[in-house]
């Protein structure tokens, strides 16, 4: 099994009490920035790795974020309360990383370009400080399909629940422990290799 050495933060840390407040003010017009305020302090941190692991380069995560942050704001209203505010946060950063990636998959690079070329992305981006074994994980991580690559993500960084990741994806929670099996094992295979 793959050890977990982050010391980005995990959805664990975030605050309960916090998500109870910022659905208190996200419903009413009056309060609905403070509230958006609230929520941008509480999730940014972890919703950057989150995205980060999924798009590896820093400029890139910090665009995908803003961009989540907007869809957030123009759809708070639509927020009705009834999900966990911490589930609907991270199932609009999650489609934004996935847009993201599906948009740069369209621009045609052979899979050894792409290789070739997150690999130079990742050794010369300052804001990675990540060890070799950091870095050929995400390498591996690389290699995955983007829905394997999203639960492996969720999972073994955010250790988000499958109960969670089921609402966050809307898939079911067998389809979501078979992914993560799998990428389990395709990087497990990637490491064997390299």
């Amino acid at each position: 099994m793959i050890k977990r050495e982050s010391k980005e933060p995990n959805s664990k840390i975030l605050d309960h009490n916090n998500s109870v407040e910022i659905v208190k003010l996200i419903q009413y017009s009056k309060t609905r920035e403070k509230g958006f305020k609230l929520l941008m302090q509480s999730y940014k941190e972890a919703l950057y790795w989150m995205i980060r692991r999924m798009v590896l380069h820093h400029d890139d995560a910090e665009d995908v974020l803003q961009c989540s942050f907007m869809k957030i704001w123009q759809n708070l209203d639509k927020f009705r309360g009834d999900a966990n505010i911490y589930t609907w946060v991270y199932r609009i950063a999650v489609n934004e990383a996935l847009a993201f990636l599906n948009k740069k998959k369209k621009q045609s690079l052979s899979l050894n370009e792409k290789g070739e070329y997150l690999s130079q992305q990742l050794e010369s981006d300052s804001y990675f400080d990540g060890d070799d074994a950091q870095k050929q994980l995400q390498l591996a991580l690389k290699t995955l399909p983007s829905q394997q690559r999203v639960v492996f993500n969720l999972r073994y960084f955010e250790e988000m629940k499958y109960q969670d990741m089921a609402k966050v994806l809307d898939k079911s929670e067998g389809g979501l422990k078979a992914n993560y099996h799998h990428a389990v094992k395709k990087i497990e295979e990637y490491f064997k290799k390299n």
